[in-house]
């Protein structure tokens, strides 16, 4: 649960800035992604030597790298287009429908026991579902789904399929280790589109905003590379707890919502607490 409160906090600090450099910065999905994948792998380097490198060769190893690669590739490509559309709690809230899914991992995989638990943690999940609901409803108004119908279909697919990459590939290659490869990769492809050094003379304050929230990007991802190797449940419930971030966030900064918002954000709160309650618990 500690490793979990502390992806959350990494990862809001980065939710605010990516949202941040869409809405303010109008930054496209290159520039975001290539500034992402260059700052996070140069603060990575910091980190590398401390963890385990272990790398096998075989096809399994490069199958992760080039996977992860696409899959945060598209992440923030497609976060970049549905951003213009909802904020960052409105993602937030869709991202959890993926606890689904990643429950139903852990039991296939063995990650988690059938019982009376199961029942009560599905239960749980359902209660927070309820609250996405709401959230997303609440905001329905004002958002044109059409438009974003399958970026956001392919955000939700980018997110749950980084989880199983890392607890697939995790015995032939450090998921940190790919991740950093990937990263590399990324920012390297981009840069001929993106013109670093035009970038930083036009946009200075801008790169370096965006730059230094990678910092807690890193340990974020790093922390979550752990979650995810021990459950893929608890790696997914990481969203929905930075929806419950970024709901107190708003209030405290008195922002624009609806009662519905309000609701659907307690109603998550009460399902988040739920789930981890009885796994403790039981």
């Amino acid at each position: 649960m500690a490793l979990m409160l502390a992806v959350v906090v990494c990862y809001t600090i980065c939710s605010l800035s990516d949202k941040y450099a869409v809405a303010k910065l109008k930054m496209n999905g290159n520039t975001l992604t290539f500034i992402m994948a260059a700052a996070t792998s140069l603060f990575m380097l910091a980190y590398l030597p401390f963890d385990s490198r272990h790398f096998d060769g075989s096809f399994t190893a490069f199958l992760a790298i080039g996977l992860m690669v696409l899959s945060k590739f598209l992440e923030f490509q497609l976060a970049a287009v549905i951003l213009k559309e909802m904020s960052a709690f409105e993602l937030k809230a869709w991202l959890g429908l993926t606890v689904f899914l990643s429950y139903g991992t852990d039991l296939l995989l063995g990650n988690a026991a059938l019982g009376l638990v199961t029942v009560w943690k599905f239960c749980f999940i359902a209660v927070t579902a309820a609250g996405l609901f709401m959230i997303a409803k609440a905001g329905g108004k004002k958002i044109n789904y059409l438009k974003i119908l399958l970026p956001l279909a392919g955000y939700l697919l980018c997110k749950f399929g980084y989880g199983l990459i890392v607890t697939f590939t995790k015995q032939s290659v450090s998921p940190t280790l790919s991740l950093f490869f990937a990263l590399v990769i990324l920012a390297v492809g981009l840069a001929p589109f993106v013109h670093p050094i035009k970038l930083c003379k036009e946009q200075p304050k801008a790169v370096l905003i965006v730059g230094l929230t990678k910092i807690p990007n890193v340990i974020g991802l790093i922390l979550e590379n752990i979650v995810a190797q021990q459950s893929m449940a608890n790696y997914s419930f990481i969203q929905p707890m930075i929806l419950v971030a970024l709901f107190f966030i708003g209030v405290i900064r008195k922002e624009e919502c609806t009662k519905l918002n309000i609701i659907g954000g307690i109603v998550c709160i009460l399902g988040i607490a739920g789930f981890q309650l009885i796994g403790m618990l039981v």
